[in-house]
């Protein structure tokens, strides 16, 4: 058998080699949750420019040249925002509307 046809052998039965692999592998990724059941969508946050509104807020409160970071956040019942806040080791929460408005920041019970 020609050197050319022995190679040209291998390299079909690995490229089948790969490809069976391949199928065998993405046989194994479970599917993706529904877009309902994924966490974002299960759990309400306060969107970005209301935390960082609070974090702002904050950031009076904490002292001068306190680095206040939002750590968490979630919807009231009220309709409002609750934002949990950590400055320089000093948690506060924070409450906020909407429309933006800040309606409290205070340190967060320990």
């Amino acid at each position: 058998m020609p050197h050319n046809d022995l190679m040209t052998r291998i390299a079909g039965r690995w490229s089948i080699l790969v490809v069976v692999g391949a199928a065998v592998i993405g046989g194994c990724t479970p599917p993706a949750p529904p877009p309902d059941a994924m966490a974002r969508t299960t759990l309400q946050t306060a969107p970005a420019d209301l935390q960082l509104l609070c974090a702002n807020s904050a950031a009076g409160v904490a002292g001068a040249g306190a680095k206040v970071l939002p750590t968490g956040s979630r919807a009231l019942p009220d309709g409002t925002f609750g934002v949990d806040l950590d400055a320089g080791g000093k948690k506060f929460s924070c409450v906020v509307d909407n429309n933006g408005t800040v309606r409290s920041v205070t340190p967060a019970a320990a």
